[in-house]
């Protein structure tokens, strides 16, 4: 894991455009200090959205895997067909 780009807040606030710019073209965090401690950390809308994909991708298996313990399940047809789902942004309610 690559180590993210810090920038304390005065650096933000003095220069916040440049910093979204900055943002936009990366994949990567940026975290925010105060006093030399981290208190926010900021990242782009692509970034964060791909983010939210693989957790919420991650919880389905973890969902599945309790289910398979508990002797409950679906078929593998059913699983590819909603990770497919997740992976393309379609989500789903629960």
């Amino acid at each position: 894991m690559k180590i993210p780009d810090i920038i304390p807040v005065t650096d933000l606030r003095q220069d916040a455009a440049s910093v979204l710019k900055k943002l936009q073209g990366s994949s990567q965090p940026l975290v925010v200090t105060q006093r030399g401690r981290a208190i926010a950390v900021i990242q782009s809308v692509d970034a964060y959205e791909r983010s939210e994909h693989e957790r919420e991708l991650l919880r389905l298996l973890a969902v599945g895997e309790k289910e398979i313990e508990a002797g409950e399940g679906y078929t593998l047809a059913s699983v590819m067909r909603e990770a497919d789902e997740v992976l393309k942004g379609g989500g789903r309610e629960g």
